[in-house]
């Protein structure tokens, strides 16, 4: 159970996909506290049909989808920009800012890097990862957010499954803005409960 959890759900496999693990990708969403967002996605299932990459030490690294990794889309509620976080069970990472539909690129910026934990079982992979929003620029402090959770996940054929909240019509694109789907207010003080709304 991460802190203060408000949101969970289980991803969805793009219909054009084939996974040829049974697999099922649930994912949390809680706050550490005001300006950390926590995510964990635990991956349940056929974990030996299912290539994932080795731990490495952590570090900012690029093109980190080509391969089984785990994904975060944040805005702030009402603007056009975002950012996007990859987490790989490598415990490596990356993070892009874009001002607007895939408009943007590759943060330098290592003082984003993410705290990442994995667990791995005979049938369970979990990552947790803690976001700081505080070094997001175009987000406000205490502004409610945009979110969208995604996953790649390559099988033992290396073929790349896309999995998503929810997918917009067409291939797979978790860019697109129907994506973002969670809205999260931000914690309050002296508040346990937090509101988020999803939209259908």
């Amino acid at each position: 159970m991460i802190p203060n959890e408000l949101y969970s759900s289980t991803l969805i496999r793009h219909p054009e996909n084939y996974c040829h693990a049974e697999l099922v990708i649930e994912v949390r969403v809680g706050w550490t506290d005001p300006r950390s967002l926590s995510l964990t996605y635990l991956l349940k299932g056929d974990n030996a049909r299912i290539r994932v990459p080795p731990p490495r030490t952590p570090c900012r690294t690029a093109r980190l989808w080509e391969h089984s990794c785990f994904e975060a889309f944040v805005g702030e509620l009402g603007k056009p920009e975002y950012y996007e976080f990859n987490f790989s069970p490598s415990r490596e990472w990356a993070a892009y800012c874009f001002y607007d539909y895939r408009d943007g690129g590759p943060i330098d910026d290592d003082g984003l890097e993410p705290k990442i934990a994995v667990r791995r079982e005979a049938e369970t992979l979990e990552i947790d990862a803690v976001m700081r929003l505080d070094r997001l620029l175009t987000i406000a402090q205490g502004a409610s957010l945009r979110i969208g959770l995604s996953a790649v996940i390559e099988d033992s054929d290396s073929r790349l499954s896309y999995w998503a909240l929810k997918h917009p019509p067409g291939k797979p694109d978790f860019h697109h803005p129907d994506g973002l789907i969670l809205e999260i207010q931000p914690p309050l003080a002296g508040v346990d409960s937090i509101a988020y709304t999803s939209k259908p």
